[in-house]
């Protein structure tokens, strides 16, 4: 009868869990964090506060991206589109005519706003160099907005990102 209540209180902790890792895994974005200003004198920030990782520039860890895989750093450049329906990512360049990277939010724990395009940004998190499946690129593109120059013949993209730990935006004043 021990080894019973053992195991199924296991297997209840187990469930619960399993539950709390499904619900940490599907944030959805509130009203707030999809139409909240970015200001002009000030930083909206989200996820978690930046420390002092190492500042990195965009174009440098784009032309050797293996050597920042992984590591945590912090980079800086301009919002040229974002994710339109939660704000769960963003692509960032140095400059609005430069190659930019896709920045994700760790754990799919906070947002931006869906507005965010032309904001500057500043970032901490890691770089990483992956494939992405055609199911998650045809979504990307058909479902987000998303735009990739170098699509593979059976519909992958290797691509780098940035997952982003915390981020602080603003708007340049005119």
């Amino acid at each position: 009868m021990k080894k019973i209540i053992a195991l199924l209180t296991l297997a209840l902790a187990l469930s619960v869990s399993a539950f709390a890792q499904e619900k940490m895994e599907h944030a959805k974005p509130t009203d707030k964090d999809k139409t909240e200003a970015i200001p002009t004198n000030a930083y909206l920030k989200r996820g978690a506060p930046l420390g002092d990782s190492k500042k990195v520039s965009l174009a440098k860890v784009m032309k050797d991206p293996n050597k920042y895989a992984g590591k945590s750093v912090r980079v800086e450049g301009v919002i040229v589109r974002s994710c339109k329906k939660e704000g769960c990512w963003l692509e960032l360049a140095p400059k609005t005519d430069a190659k930019s990277v896709r920045v994700t939010m760790k754990d799919h724990a906070f947002f931006v706003p869906l507005e965010s395009a032309g904001a500057m940004a500043k970032a901490e998190g890691t770089f990483k160099v992956k494939t992405l499946s055609k199911a998650e690129v045809d979504h990307l593109v058909k479902d987000d907005g998303a735009k990739f120059d170098n699509i593979n013949a059976d519909g992958t993209v290797t691509e780098i990102s940035f997952e982003a730990s915390g981020i602080e935006l603003t708007r340049k004043s005119k």
